[in-house]
């Protein structure tokens, strides 16, 4: 199999939320005028890490599956994947909000992630000569910190829209690196992670995927209250 199937994941990715967006009681659109500058800001972060990272092959694109295009070295399909998870994942946080009538982990949220945030700096110094894993991990634990620092009040929601992103993560991710076809759209240097893997998605790739989630909702706040 080949063709460009990561840009369909990036498109099956958009859609669902995309068209559930104008959903009455989650009226998810009234929140572009904040998230698209979140995504735009988180974006440029993300994206220059991803150049610095390929440019040092720690990890790769197999040409196979993309329609070929490049820019500064990465994919277009990589480019728009910065738009369409954080919206998708975004998308899932605005429902829950919506649609829960209580925060289930209100309690339990604070505690969790600051032990999440020892456990990632404690891995990132033991391994800190893994460059995927230490940046990661170190970047994550210190966002993370920084917002229980703040008491920011929708973190506990966060962590919950978090974990519920995971499934569609480990489908888009497991196609990604590999499940269902016969060469990784996305190859890794193992000797820059801890060669842990779920299925076939790096163990890291969770933690990459919860500080891109963080920090839009972060920032996507921040706009909220500022504008």
């Amino acid at each position: 199999m080949s063709g460009p199937i990561y840009l369909y994941l990036d498109l099956l990715t958009l859609a669902g939320p995309l068209l559930l967006s104008f959903d009455k009681k989650v009226a998810f659109y009234k929140s572009w005028k904040y998230l698209l500058p979140a995504i735009f800001v988180m974006g440029l972060f993300f994206i220059a890490k991803d150049v610095i990272f390929a440019s040092m092959n720690i990890w790769g694109f197999n040409d196979r599956y993309l329609i070929g295009n490049r820019m500064l070295g990465l994919p277009v399909e990589e480019w728009l994947f910065f738009l369409v998870v954080p919206y998708a994942i975004v998308f899932i946080y605005a429902c829950l909000v919506a649609y829960l009538p209580f925060d289930p982990l209100v309690r339990i949220h604070r505690p969790f992630l600051y032990l999440l945030s020892v456990i990632l700096l404690l891995v990132a110094i033991i391994f800190h000569e893994r460059l995927y894993t230490s940046v990661i991990f170190a970047l994550t634990a210190m966002l993370l910190l920084y917002n229980l620092w703040k008491q920011q009040a929708w973190l506990s929601m966060f962590l919950l829209a978090y974990f519920v992103s995971l499934l569609p993560f480990l489908l888009v991710n497991g196609v990604l690196t590999g499940s269902f076809l016969d060469e990784p759209i996305v190859w890794y240097d193992n000797t820059q992670n801890l060669g842990i893997r779920l299925l076939t998605i790096p163990i890291e790739d969770t933690i990459y995927n919860l500080m891109m989630f963080l920090m839009t909702i972060q920032l996507m706040e921040f706009f909220r209250k500022k504008y």
